[in-house]
């Protein structure tokens, strides 16, 4: 009789922890912060109609890096999810505090009981009536929930990318001014990851720079829906010099179709 192979609970959650973060790390990043009119998102993002950034609720906005099957899957409840509750009790109930929850207890759900985890992080945002007001919630594979009190980085090379908006971030930054800090940030992560992939002979022919970016807001200034994407000639005014959304270079085209396989698929976003 052939015994089944056992496996600790704490092993078993080491290698689902693993498993997820590789799945998020093979993805582009996505950077949330606070500026002085809102929220400002900005992603890596080849792709014209796969959006990482979308809106929830009226002062409420979403952003993944993941696999784009599995956060739009949970874009979706989530609108339901507000909906519902806005109808049932009254709008100004729905919070981005209570939908993170909703969030977090799903994840913890799906990492606990299924046998493959969602590869995906999140961040729920909303816009108050004063910068103080104003909420970003990262949400991890795992159901982890943080209060970020300035901005976040999800997906890709993560640790280049916080060390240079820690060293250069301000409270107060005009929406300019917080696109190119995104931008420069979102650029020390592609040439780490290059450098990286260069020192192990993954070579990229020395194509490097963002690419195509995507880039949303949850303005104040909006008074019913403050959620607002920034495309074609107002995505190239705020952008900086240099910085214009273009055509993607040669290694980037075709990685965002959502038909991907789970060995590092192409639905990675």
């Amino acid at each position: 009789m052939t015994m089944p192979l056992y496996a600790s609970p704490e092993q078993l959650m080491r290698d689902r922890s693993e498993y997820a973060r590789k799945g998020i790390a093979r993805g582009r990043s996505v950077v949330a912060l606070k500026y002085s009119g809102g929220v400002l998102f900005v992603a890596e993002n080849p792709s014209t109609t796969l959006h990482k950034v979308s809106e929830i609720y009226d002062n409420i906005g979403f952003a993944a890096a993941g696999r784009y099957s599995e956060y739009e899957s949970l874009r979706r409840g989530g609108i339901r999810h507000v909906d519902l509750w806005g109808y049932a009790n009254d709008p100004r109930d729905v919070s981005a505090r209570q939908l993170a929850n909703v969030y977090a207890q799903t994840l913890a759900s799906i990492f606990t009981d299924q046998l493959k985890p969602f590869e995906v992080e999140i961040c729920v945002a909303e816009v108050g009536a004063a910068p103080e007001s104003d909420q970003l919630y990262r949400l991890t594979y795992d159901g982890s929930i943080v209060d970020e009190p300035q901005y976040l980085v999800m997906g890709g090379q993560t640790e280049p990318i916080v060390n240079t908006m820690k060293d250069s971030y301000e409270d107060g930054m005009s929406l300019q001014d917080a696109v190119a800090f995104a931008m420069r940030a979102l650029s020390s992560g592609t040439t780490s990851g290059n450098a990286a992939s260069s020192s192990s002979g993954n070579s990229d022919n020395g194509q490097g720079g963002i690419g195509k970016v995507e880039v949303a807001v949850l303005e104040r200034s909006r008074r019913r829906r403050a959620f607002r994407r920034i495309e074609g000639a107002a995505l190239a005014a705020v952008l900086p010099a240099g910085a214009e959304p273009g055509e993607k270079s040669d290694g980037e085209k075709g990685d965002a179709e959502p038909n991907g396989d789970s060995n590092g698929g192409s639905d990675k976003d």
